[in-house]
């Protein structure tokens, strides 16, 4: 699903949940910047998805605004609610196919000891694959380390060559590019990293 899709749905959902909304804490929810903000506002409410009502009108008073969701957005919003949960679906039955056919290769070589790269929603659907195989990860890196992860203390990344690993997972539903040439650089052999996305060059030769 395009970011600007995913964009308008966000704002189209806060504005749908009826509660006060500034631009600021929808910036913030957006995590962009509150000038970028009020362009998205003023878009949607061009396009007559959104309205944005003044008030008050006393002289004195600061001027606030409300937006509300027009019935044409709220016909928006359930379309663009369908196509995002749509693409999410796909989303996890390709992950979960290619981590699947990754993870059948390495059992039968008996490998067990496997680790996650990362945290978070990826990370969960490949320890849900992870069970399908009787297999449980054995340690949990990510970027930022400190708390814990399934159970698991959350430990800097630098540490992955450290340990005896058959495998390590890099979790994440983005390119995994950048991650495996992060964890090479770390000293961590390509043959060694798993995806939930085939990396570039290998998606053809596999589709």
């Amino acid at each position: 699903m395009e970011k600007s899709r995913e964009r308008d749905l966000e704002i189209l959902t806060a504005v749908g949940e009826g509660r006060p909304l500034t631009q600021r804490a929808l910036a913030e929810r957006l995590g962009v910047a509150l000038g970028l903000t009020n362009l998205y506002l003023k878009r949607l409410a061009r396009k007559g998805l959104i309205k944005i009502i003044e008030f008050p009108s006393k002289p004195a008073a600061r001027k606030r605004l409300r937006y509300v969701l027009t019935p044409k957005g709220l016909l928006e919003k359930t379309r663009l609610t369908y196509d995002y949960m749509a693409y999410s679906l796909d989303i996890y039955r390709r992950t979960r196919a290619t981590l699947r056919e990754a993870l059948g290769h390495l059992d039968g070589h008996g490998l067990k000891r496997i680790a996650l790269y990362r945290t978070g929603e990826a990370a969960e659907l490949a320890y849900v694959t992870l069970k399908e195989f009787g297999l449980e990860p054995v340690a949990v890196f990510d970027q930022d380390e400190g708390g814990f992860f399934l159970g698991l203390p959350v430990r800097p990344i630098a540490e992955a060559t450290d340990e005896a690993l058959d495998a390590i997972i890099i979790a994440t539903f983005e390119r995994p590019e950048p991650h495996i040439a992060e964890l090479m650089r770390l000293g961590s052999p390509r043959e060694k990293l798993l995806t939930l996305r085939r990396p570039a060059g290998e998606e053809e030769g596999r589709s």
